[in-house]
Order: structure tokens, then sequence, then C-alpha cells
């Protein structure tokens, strides 16, 4: 009863782990598919900007007006331009980010080649001598790899800036206490740290969507199946790996 769901499990483990390295293998292989690549960077971080942008802002605003009516009670509003600093860049930006991504770009991945697979596009390459692997899946990982970092950059910035609008302008934090407390506790490697989740979550977000679309069965319901599946899988997969991640690091 069991063991028929344990070896689906680790069969998918498999075949996602053969995917990426085959992916990752044509990374450094000819041809060069930069056409290719600076498309997926425009569809991955271009189209995903505003949308980043605003729910990045609206994340500090809410951290900073959380913290203030906490801190206020100890008489330690101070160290709210801290305490979001240190938030939004080791956590928030990179987590919120990549499920933003997740939803809006790791989603269309999976659909878009899910819809290659059943009208039989992707076995029309493998016939043109082309391969799938290298057309298809290596553009969008390596995108997915190269721009959530820079995504999670202007989180983290709109972030702390609608955070410190909250805190100083509205609820009256004196704006140099504000900033001195946030040199005083955030570091760089804060900063760097939660870059390299962003390149990770990044990873994971495109592989889990192209696997998903690349090994789609069923026609439009599986298609459906696998968009839906490519979004709850590599949410899941971001928050259990920042656990990890936030262990290792800090």
């Amino acid at each position: 009863m069991l063991g028929r769901p344990f070896l689906a499990l680790v069969e998918g483990f498999g075949r996602i782990a053969v995917l990426f390295f085959s992916a990752m293998a044509w990374a450094f292989r000819p041809p060069f598919r930069l056409r290719l690549l600076v498309k997926q960077l425009e569809f991955v971080g271009v189209r995903s900007f505003w949308v980043v942008v605003i729910t990045g802002a609206f994340t500090g605003m809410v951290i900073a007006l959380q913290t203030y009516y906490g801190f206020r009670m100890f008489s330690a509003e101070s160290l709210v331009g801290g305490i979001l600093a240190l938030s939004v860049t080791r956590e928030l930006g990179p987590v919120i980010t990549a499920l933003v991504v997740a939803g809006r770009a790791g989603s269309a991945i999976a659909a878009e080649l899910g819809t290659m697979r059943v009208t039989q596009q992707i076995d029309a390459l493998a016939s043109m001598a082309v391969d799938p692997v290298q057309y298809l899946v290596t553009p969008r990982i390596l995108a997915g790899i190269v721009m959530l970092p820079l995504l999670v950059v202007m989180a983290d910035f709109v972030g702390y800036v609608g955070g410190y609008f909250v805190g100083v302008k509205l609820l009256g934090i004196n704006s140099g206490m504000f900033m001195a407390k946030t040199l005083e506790l955030m570091e760089m490697s804060d900063l760097m740290n939660g870059l390299v989740k962003a390149a990770v979550f990044g990873l994971i977000l495109t592989t889990v969507g192209c696997y998903k679309g690349y090994y789609t069965s069923g026609g439009a319901e599986g298609v459906g199946r696998a968009t839906t599946d490519a979004v709850v899988i590599s949410s899941l997969a971001i928050l259990i790996s920042d656990y990890f991640l936030t262990a290792v690091m800090f």
C-alpha cells in the first residue's frame, strides 16, 4: 500500500535530478543559445518586476507597522529600522519574491512546456536533431538562477523604503535613530546570504516548472494538473529549503 507511492516519489526525484544535471551540462556545451536565454531572462525577471515591487513594498510596510506596535510596549521603537532590515534581507525578501515568481513564472513555464509536450512539439524538436533539454530547459533554469537575486535586491530596497515611510513618516520614529539601528544591526553578510537563498530558490522554481511541464501527459487536463503541481511543489520546496539554508548560513 505504501510501497507504490514511495517508489513513485523516488522515481520523481530521480527524473528531476537527471533533468537538472542534463540541463546544467548543456549550459557549458555549444551551441550556446543566447537569444533564448535573453528571452527567458526577460520573461522571468522583467515581467515579474512590478508584482515583486508591490509585494516587497507592502511587506516592508507591514513589518514596520507590526514591529512598531510590539516594540512600543518596551519603549524600543528605535529598533524597528534594524529589525526591518534584517527581516527583509534575510528572510522575507528572498522567500516572498520566490513564492510570487513561482506563482507567476513557474506556473507559466509548466503550462508552456506541458502544452508543447501534449501537442508533440517536443518530439518534433528531437526529430530535427535539437536536444529539447538544451533548447527548452537550460535557458529557463539559468534565467531563474540569474534573475531571482536581482529581483530580491529590488524587493529588499522597496521593502526597506516602504518600512521607512511607515516608521518615520507615519509613526513618527526618529529618522536618524531608524537609520543608525539599521547600520548597527545589519551586516553585508545578511544581504549576501539572502541573495544566495534567492539563487537557490530561482533554481528550484524553474527546475520544478520545467520538470512538471516536460513530463506532462493526459492532454489539456494533464497540462492544468502539471501547472498546479508546479506551483504547489515549488512553493513547498522553497519553504523547506529556506529552513535548511537558514540553519547553515545563520
